[in-house]
């Protein structure tokens, strides 16, 4: 198969549970050798798609294709796909060896192969020496380096990872996500990710897919998605945003907030209502008489690398990350390249998200727990 061809295709997939519609009309394709991950918050159908990909539960309606050949009715265990989940699902009876042998054997592997394929996999994940150590005995990052390794030493045309590093703590985690972008390159199969963590899709990823609510809100390079989202959920949902009502009147001029600003968007209608993103780190801190727009400090936060300011104009309470201080009821201006200016088109997400009036990091933290995968199954079934 050449590089880069389609290696699954899902076309109208629509699955329900009790009712409620988990998936409505998924078109997805997925390239060969290709890193994709599918984001969203719980519920959005992200668990549900890799579970119809990996055979362990067939769609209401549409068709999942794998290299050209229908999969519709084919038992998990008979496609080319294997998964890994949050809860590695290890064999506490069996040592490191004979867990990553397993699948070799139940494929009638000899002992020869069995055990070339066993160091091969140990030395791609960093656990030579480990063979006979006890699973107990593991540490959880340890622990995930053997689910790997078991996933991958019977040689799957694609690895599915369902939420794989959210049991681990943040500094492992962070380790984890490097291996795992390591390894995939190394191998060149293709890689299905599912996370609730922006971050970590950004990081790893060729390809982001955003859902929520059923359907894909947008595909692209983590960098068209954080640079060009084309909807407030997704601004909202990757990294920080500043997030306005606006007038488009022309090509390349949008008003927000009482002010016309120069922009590199166009396309849309003369006069037509739109979203306008602006990204906390874009925003310039100038002296207030020099200011597109003028408000004050109500908030700081130091951050490490920079501050994290909310400001007050007009009302509307704005997320500036600067390198420069800034004192709680400081007067400043701010000012915007037209290139820092994103305009979308309106959408049923339209005065959900915007400014950061309500914003306080606990508030943040509590809003978003860490889902289990059962809990992640659970809200989408």
């Amino acid at each position: 198969m050449e590089k880069n061809a389609v290696i699954i295709d899902l076309k109208n997939i629509s699955v329900s549970f009790d009712g409620q519609q988990i998936l409505k009309d998924l078109n997805l394709y997925i390239r060969d050798g290709e890193f994709i991950t599918l984001l969203g918050p719980s519920g959005c159908g992200k668990t549900t798609t890799l579970r119809i990909i990996a055979g362990f539960l067939e769609p209401d309606s549409g068709e999942v294709v794998f290299e050209g050949k229908t999969m519709n009715g084919v038992p998990a265990h008979k496609r080319q796909v294997n998964t890994i989940f949050q809860r590695y699902a290890l064999f506490p009876h069996l040592n490191v060896f004979e867990n990553i042998a397993f699948g070799l054997r139940q494929q009638k592997k000899s002992k020869d192969e069995i055990r070339k394929t066993v160091e091969e996999m140990l030395a791609l994940v960093n656990l030579k020496g480990f063979e006979k150590r006890n699973i107990a005995s593991l540490s959880g990052g340890q622990q995930q380096r053997v689910a790997i390794a078991r996933a991958l030493a019977v040689k799957p045309r694609v690895l599915l990872l369902d939420e794989p590093l959210g049991a681990l703590d943040l500094k492992l985690r962070k380790d984890m996500q490097a291996e795992l972008k390591n390894i995939q390159q190394r191998l060149g199969i293709t890689f299905i990710y599912v996370t609730h963590d922006q971050e970590e899709a950004l990081s790893m990823s060729d390809t982001i897919v955003v859902m929520d609510s059923g359907e894909i809100q947008q595909i692209g390079s983590p960098t068209d998605i954080y640079n060009e989202p084309k909807n407030a959920f997704v601004a909202d949902f990757i990294g920080e945003s500043n997030i306005l009502d606006g007038i488009m009147h022309a090509d390349f001029s949008v008003e927000f907030q009482g002010m016309k600003f120069r922009c590199v968007d166009k396309g849309f209608g003369k006069d037509e209502p739109v979203d306008v993103v602006v990204r906390p780190e874009d925003v310039d801190i100038v002296a207030p008489e020099a200011g597109m727009l003028r408000g004050t400090v109500t908030s700081v936060t130091f951050k490490g690398v920079h501050y994290e300011i909310i400001v007050d104009i007009d009302g509307f309470k704005w997320m500036i990350q600067t390198t420069d201080y800034s004192a709680v009821g400081d007067k400043i201006g701010i000012c915007i390249k037209p290139e820092e200016i994103q305009v979308m088109h309106k959408s049923v997400y339209s005065g959900l998200y915007g400014d950061y009036s309500s914003f306080s990091e606990e508030f943040d933290e509590l809003s978003d727990p860490i889902p289990t995968a059962e809990s992640d199954e659970a809200a989408e079934e």
